[in-house]
């Protein structure tokens, strides 16, 4: 009897902790902004795919809010700068429940649409090869440096090891 027991006990435990997630949709373009079409030649994909999320708790059997599939999909968009789509992604509903708390909620996953024109510019002004400190109001400087001097700091600072990579 005490073997039934522990198996039932064992069983509940372990039904309790799995959680569910369904893929909902695949698609090939998404967005919630405004996106201006008659830029679309000049759009770029992304190098990586990025996620976003919206999850809202369950406390006893109590929802402290709903899942809203947006709020999924703008934070997924918002991960890279410019970004004002996503292109071949997937989009899931995940949910769990464990006696006292549980979670529901909304993942999206794909590779954002650049517009170009919405990025900074900001990065072309570096040099080649730079010095960047903090001065003590917390902004930075740029201090341009040859390919010698570069080389001197890559010494000083970077660990054999990483060498190889840069």
């Amino acid at each position: 009897m005490k073997q039934f027991v522990r198996l039932s006990l064992l069983m509940l435990i372990v039904f309790s902790l799995g959680s569910c997630q369904q893929r909902m949709v695949d698609f090939t373009i998404i967005s919630t902004k405004n996106v201006d079409l008659s830029n679309a030649a000049n759009f770029k994909k992304g190098k990586e795919r990025v996620t976003g999320k919206d999850i809202a708790h369950i406390i006893l059997i109590i929802p402290t809010g709903f899942p809203n599939l947006k709020e999924a999909i703008d934070r997924a968009i918002e991960v890279t700068p410019g970004a004002v789509a996503l292109t071949d992604g997937v989009i899931y509903s995940k949910s769990f429940y464990f006696l006292l708390y549980g979670q529901n909620g909304f993942i999206v996953e794909g590779t954002p649409l650049i517009d170009p024109s919405l990025t900074s510019n900001e990065q072309e002004d570096f040099p080649a090869y730079a010095k960047v400190t903090y001065d003590k109001k917390g902004n930075y400087v740029v201090e341009e440096l040859t390919e010698e001097e570069y080389a001197t700091y890559k010494k000083k600072f970077v660990p054999k090891a990483l060498k190889s990579t840069i």
